[in-house]
């Protein structure tokens, strides 16, 4: 067990390669080029961007002035209907309107109540001025 082991060899310190030093100053330059390279090019493409978003615009507010003139034409419309459905719908309202009924009538058929009479004024000269119709 405790065998006497063969001795070993002094360790001798190996040579390392040596290391040759690079010249920092062109590793700077190179960084430094690459940076101005990166910062044009994203220039480069802020400009392109910019150039097509400018050109969408361009081409975008000829649309939108027609857009807004559509739409100034369709409101007017609009108001023109709904005063005329405001109309209809009170005639609508007035036609059925039980109260109404007789006065409608009247109106429509030219007939009067037998208990009316109808006054005509006449001027000097002989022409009918006005129709009225009068209870007795």
């Amino acid at each position: 067990m405790n065998a006497i082991q063969p001795s070993r060899p002094p360790l001798q310190p190996t040579q390392k390669p040596r290391v040759v030093p690079r010249p920092k100053r062109h590793l700077r330059q190179r960084s430094y080029q690459m940076m101005a390279l990166e910062g044009t090019a994203k220039i480069a493409v802020n400009l392109v961007i910019t150039a097509v978003a400018a050109s969408a615009l361009i081409k975008l507010l000829p649309e939108q002035s027609l857009q807004q003139e559509k739409l100034r034409e369709i409101s007017t419309e609009v108001k023109l209907m709904e005063g005329r459905v405001n109309t209809l719908r009170a005639e609508f309202s007035r036609n059925f309107d039980p109260h109404q009924a007789k006065s409608i009538r009247q109106e429509q058929g030219y007939r009067f109540d037998p208990n009316q009479r109808q006054i005509v004024l006449i001027n000097q000269d002989g022409q009918e001025v006005e129709s009225i119709e009068s209870s007795p």
